[in-house]
Parts: structure tokens; sequence; C-alpha cells
């Protein structure tokens, strides 16, 4: 089906009802558009905007400010100083809207405009859109080895935050997602937190929190003010931390879980203590969103409408609806029919120990799954450095766990030739904002404990 040339900012909702919340109230849609047009008259002209902010409301100003003056928005994993600089050297014409301007950043830099009396200001009609636009460009986190820049289009986006309202909808059981609020743990400038708390808000008719609260104190504090229906949108790492806080924890209306498997067990705790269904995403930054599952009903993921699976195992493509041309996925499937499939690893993570295959990501499942293990990854060092034969080294916070208590775990679960030859006890692993171990994070972290055996390495 073709789409228009163009397409509404705003969507599946009037102008009265809220599109943001914060400090328990909520932000209309038209509030929003008046304090855009503002926005937007106070940027500078040309170049991509990168918005420095952990305000989700301030992140939806900038990125439809952008789009008014033609321009995209870039969307890092992180803003540290070197992935800044590695963004001014990319696009040398981009600037940042900032929470609070760092003097020594490598790229322009202007601290977000007061727009305090534009409220009452004339919302206008919602923007249109051209589909053929790019809304942003997306810096991969490099978690399965090196970032790439992938532009995103107004028109596919569109089409693919509908699919996923239409799914998110019907796990909550709701003809749409109008009056239904998400909380994110998971920041707007990462693809996850951009597409499942920001555009499912601002095309799907429902509302965001604006703050992205991290800690369990925090996370319980930001859903009780809001109403419900809510949806609790996090990752595998945020929630294990969540569940395992002891805090009484709120209701919900359904928790939505992606950037990494998340094991059956503790899916069943999270559905238990919030009193709601778990879903999870499958996607990846080339594609988009692709499919989802109850984790708890069993493996199978079911894709999107209008996306369809060709090929098996390692040559795997998805195509259709917001996927225009066929798109190889990087991992490992068991494709069961072309809208159903099993997730079996990622392609790239594959490893051979002794004879003995299987994935990295098969191994953090089972290492996971552990009680007690709060958080922990596998890594195999470069084959010949050491020994004949690399064998498994496993990175684990499980304080209180003995060694001999882990292994005796991982025997019930893996092959013996699989079991890591030591295992590392550590107080955290360096993962960023959304629960991600990036390939370099993780190298380096090895590097630095097993001096001599860590070249390279990845999970």
């Amino acid at each position: 089906m073709s789409l228009p040339t163009a397409l509404p900012l705003l969507a599946g909702a009037g102008l009265d009802a809220p599109l943001a919340w914060r400090d328990g109230q909520p932000v209309s849609r038209s509030h929003y558009l008046a304090e855009l047009h503002a926005l937007a008259a106070a940027l500078p002209a040309g170049g991509p905007l990168l918005a420095m902010t952990a305000d989700r409301y301030r992140f939806a100003l900038a990125l439809g400010a952008a789009l008014l003056q033609g321009e995209c928005n870039l969307l890092p994993p992180n803003h540290t100083p070197d992935t800044i600089a590695r963004l001014a050297a990319l696009f040398p014409q981009a600037y940042a809207l900032a929470d609070e301007v760092a003097p020594a950043l490598a790229m322009p830099s202007r601290p977000f405009p007061a727009l305090a009396g534009t409220a009452g200001g004339h919302a206008g009609d919602v923007p249109l859109i051209d589909t053929q636009a790019v809304v942003a460009r997306v810096l991969t986190s490099g978690s399965t080895g090196t970032p790439g820049v992938h532009a995103k289009r107004w028109g596919g986006l569109v089409q693919n935050i509908s699919a996923a309202a239409e799914r998110i909808a019907e796990h909550l059981g709701r003809p749409d997602l109008q009056g239904v609020t998400f909380v994110g743990t998971v920041p707007a400038h990462h693809m996850y937190g951009f597409e499942s708390t920001v555009l499912v808000a601002m095309l799907g008719g429902a509302a965001f929190a604006v703050e992205r609260p991290f800690f369990p104190a925090d996370i319980v504090q930001s859903l009780q003010r809001l109403p419900r229906p809510r949806v609790l949108v996090t990752t595998p790492f945020h929630l294990k931390t969540l569940l395992e806080s002891g805090l009484a924890l709120p209701p919900v209306d359904l928790c939505v879980s992606a950037t990494a498997p998340l094991s059956p067990q503790l899916a069943a705790r999270a559905e238990a203590a919030f009193g709601a269904p778990l879903m999870e995403i499958y996607g990846c930054t080339e594609a988009g969103q692709v499919a989802t599952r109850r984790t708890t009903e069993g493996p199978e993921w079911r894709t999107f409408q209008g996306l369809v699976l060709s090929g098996d195992g390692e040559a795997c493509r998805v195509q259709g609806g917001h996927v225009p041309e066929a798109t190889a996925l990087a991992d490992v499937l068991e494709v069961l029919d072309d809208t159903r499939f099993r997730l079996l690893g990622r392609s790239n993570d594959l490893i051979n120990v002794a004879g003995k295959r299987s994935s990295l990501s098969h191994l953090n499942y089972h290492l996971n799954s552990i009680a007690g293990v709060h958080d922990g990854v596998f890594w195999l060092p470069p084959a010949g450095e050491v020994e004949d034969v690399a064998r498994p080294v496993a990175f684990v916070v499980a304080p209180g766990l003995a060694r001999e208590q882990l292994l005796a775990e991982l025997r019930q679960r893996i092959d013996p030739v699989l079991l890591p030859r030591r295992i590392i006890a550590l107080d955290a692993l360096p993962r960023d904002a959304t629960g991600k171990l990036p390939a370099a994070r993780l190298a380096a972290l090895a590097a630095h404990l097993l001096p001599g055996e860590a070249a390279a390495g990845t999970a």
C-alpha cells in the first residue's frame, strides 16, 4: 500500500488529550504544539540537532522543531565526549541543544530556551511531515561490533509505530492507546526508547512520563504518580534490578521489554509482581521493530502485521510493511513460517569450543537464569593466544554465590565443555544506559582483568 506524501506529526487523539505527564500533571498536545513552534523559531537555521536532555518532553520538542526546519535529529547510544566527537566529525554542521551546556563539547551547543508563556500561544494545525523526510540518523551502540549510522524516514517510522501500537493495544485488551501512559527506563535518544515511549505516544494517541527513572525507587515513584492504564517500557537489566529491590511494586497494565532476550523465569516473576502481561519486542536498527512475543507463553515470536520472513538460520531476511526492501537480520532464527520464528542467537556470537557449537547469548541466558545472579556475561578469549583451545570466561555479579555453586547450576544447563574456565566476580558490569554491554566495553574489561588473554571479544 502506497503512503501519502505527508503524514501528521501527532495522531491518534485530539489536541486536548495529554501527550506527556510532568510531576503528576498532564501536558496537552495543543500545549506541545504551541511550544514546538516557539522552539522552532528560536533555533538556528541549518544543521542536524542533537538533543542532550534527560527530559522526554524536551526531546519530543527538539524532534518536532528540527522537522519543522527540515532537519533531522541525531540519536547516539550515549552522550559521552567520545561519541559526541565522532558525531561532530560525521556531521560538521550539527549542534547540540542541551539541558546544561558543557563548555568542552566537541560541537556547538546552546541551552534549551525558556518557553514559559508560550503555552497560551496558538497551537495551529498539526504539522504534516514529508514521508521521505529523514527524521533521525541513528548511531548504533556497537554492542555487536563496529557502530554504524542509519537514516530513519518519517513514512517508515509511522508505519512501524502503527503496527507496534496495534500489538500493544492487543496485549492491553484495548481498541487503541488513547488514555494509556508510558513510563520508560530507557533514554529517548536510544532507538528503543525513541520508538516505544516518544513516537508511540505522538502517533498512537498515548502519553509518556517526561522523566527517565533509573533506580528502583524512582521507577516506583514515577508509576505511582500516573493514572492507569500505564505501561512500563524497560530492559531485562533494569527489570531484574527492580524485581530484586524488595520494593512493593505498583500494578501496571503491561510491561514491555527489549534490547536482549528475557528469560521465561524473569518474565514470570515480572508478571506476578506487576499483575500484568509482559511483552517482548524483537528488532534491529536496520529494520526497526519486527516482532513480539509474550515470553511466558513460549519461545515463538510473531511479526508485526505486513512483515514476512524468508530464509532460515543465519540467512534470514524480513520485508513488507515499514521494511520496503528485504533486510538481513543479524540473528540466527528458526523460521517456523513466514510470520513466526524462534530466536537462537546472534550470527556474530556463535562460538566453537572443542568442536561444540553454541552462542554467547545462549550461555548468557542460562547464566542469568540462575537464582542469585544479578548480572553476568560470558566472554571467549581469542584462540591461540594463551592456549590452543579458547575456553569461556564468565564475568558475574552474584554476591553470596560461591564459584562452586555457580558451576553446579551451569552444569544443569549447558554442555560441560562450555563451562567457564574462570569466573570473575564483580560488583557491576559496565553496561550503558539501556542495559547493553557494547563489545568495546567488554573487551576493555577483559583486557583490564585478564591481561595477556584479551585482544578481542564480544557478547
